[in-house]
């Protein structure tokens, strides 16, 4: 009986390892390993993944999967949440293979990928953000009529959002922080850059007050020329006020 039991046991290891040994088909043993990667890819396994494209890499570097391969290697960090790496591998493959048929595939992830790297708040580093808003203008503007175009629009917008809202909280802060000179050059920033009346109103008013914090009584009055048509609601009887301010100042002195 035992002898049995031994020999079925021996029959299911040996029925299990054939089974996990079971390689997919393929002409080439680039395309076996290819097909791998993918697999372990797909099941999660990501290091074994990459264990079987570094082997192509190695080992059939001009085969005809090398060039799938190194995308296939971004999209693997890419779904590890390696945004880091899968943005410069996504890089790297453009500047490589430039005309590439998924190209406009590649230029998405890359998108995808410097956007997922942005912080959940604005007051933090937005440098991926805006290397994701240059990278989906090159998207929109290569592939005006990609699946793609919709969607990169929208993450344009939040990125830009956080950017504003980034601006204004470093303008407020050194304006809180009374270092003026600083505050005015952020708040000049957002005049020429935002439409936004509530936002063009106080960056208008703080532009002028830091001025006059300055002492620079002849920046304030030329500032208060050049920006008082911008205004609106209740900030126009206040930058009058702030203007008549900076001009008698500016005759004493």
């Amino acid at each position: 009986m035992k002898a049995i039991l031994l020999v079925l046991s021996f029959i299911v290891v040996t029925v299990n390892l054939s089974c996990s040994s079971k390689r997919p088909k393929g002409q080439t043993e680039a395309e076996i390993l290819y097909k791998e990667s993918k697999k372990f890819m797909e099941d999660g396994q990501y290091l074994l993944a990459i264990e079987k494209l570094n082997k192509i890499q190695s080992e059939f570097p001009f085969s005809y999967y090398a060039t799938p391969s190194e995308l296939l290697r971004a999209d693997i960090y890419f779904e590890q949440k390696n945004f880091q790496e899968a943005a410069a591998s996504y890089k790297v493959f453009l500047d490589l293979h430039p005309r590439h048929k998924k190209e406009s595939y590649v230029l998405y992830k890359l998108s995808e990928s410097y956007f997922r790297q942005l912080p959940s708040t604005y007051d933090r580093d937005l440098e991926s953000g805006e290397k994701a808003i240059i990278s989906y203008k090159r998207l929109i503007r290569k592939f005006p009529n990609s699946i793609y175009v919709k969607e990169a629009k929208n993450k344009i917008k939040s990125c830009n959002e956080m950017i504003k809202l980034k601006e204004v909280y470093i303008a407020d802060f050194y304006f809180r922080t009374e270092v003026f000179i600083s505050a005015r050059y952020r708040y000049l920033g957002i005049i020429k850059k935002y439409r936004e009346k509530p936002l063009v109103n106080l960056a208008v008013e703080r532009v002028l007050k830091s001025s006059y914090s300055l002492k620079e009584f002849s920046e304030c009055s030329k500032f208060y020329k050049n920006y008082r048509s911008l205004v609106s609601g209740e900030y126009k009887s206040r930058i009058e006020k702030l203007g008549e301010k900076c001009r008698k100042a500016l005759k004493k002195s």
